[in-house]
């Protein structure tokens, strides 16, 4: 179950991009459609496993029924690399599982990316990940992650100055904990048996 501060989290996530995209201007790329962010797997925590699966119980039952025909589809090429447990969908955290993610369906498209609109059909419910693509993001080595379709050219003054300010991680480590759930997964195992 979600917990009901995520209502705040998604709150505080949503105006800090509207503000970024502002301040992006004509740089970032990111329109409906655009789903180059979509392509390639990554972790995804207890929170947004849980938001997810709320986003796909209160969908209609035809989307139901095609984003889990992709889920299926997606879990079933997935599973013989999976560097993790395929029947709870919990990702190992030993060192060689660690490296073995780094190089995992790093060409796999998202299974709740519909093909024929280009756009989210969780939109909505997406994970903190998805939500961040796009404006620029510190790094930890204090560079800017930014998407490689959006700020082609800038200098990177104009990088700087658009930059994603994300909210204080406590909340969110905070929520995922209030999940009850532990370990992290990826979008397709998150809606295996929904």
């Amino acid at each position: 179950m979600v917990p009901p501060d995520d209502s705040q989290l998604i709150q505080l996530m949503d105006a800090a991009l509207a503000d970024a995209t502002r301040r992006s201007g004509p740089w970032l790329a990111c329109r409906p459609g655009c789903s180059q962010c979509c392509t390639g797997v990554f972790r995804i925590g207890p929170l947004d496993t849980e938001r997810l699966r709320e986003g796909f119980r209160i969908t209609e039952p035809d989307r139901q029924q095609r984003i889990q025909e992709r889920v299926q589809q997606s879990i079933a090429d997935l599973s013989p690399d999976f560097p993790g447990d395929t029947a709870t969908g919990i990702l190992y955290e030993d060192e060689a599982s660690l490296e073995q993610f780094e190089d995992f369906a790093n060409e796999a498209v998202c299974p709740v990316l519909d093909p024929a609109t280009g756009t989210c059909d969780l939109y909505a419910h997406r994970p903190m990940t998805c939500r961040t693509f796009g404006p620029p993001v510190r790094t930890e080595e204090d560079g800017f992650g930014v998407c490689e379709l959006c700020f082609v050219g800038a200098p990177t003054e104009t990088i700087a100055a658009a930059e994603l300010h994300l909210p204080d991680p406590a909340l969110e480590a905070t929520l995922d904990e209030q999940t009850g759930i532990t370990g992290t997964t990826i979008v397709a195992f998150a809606l295996k048996d929904q």
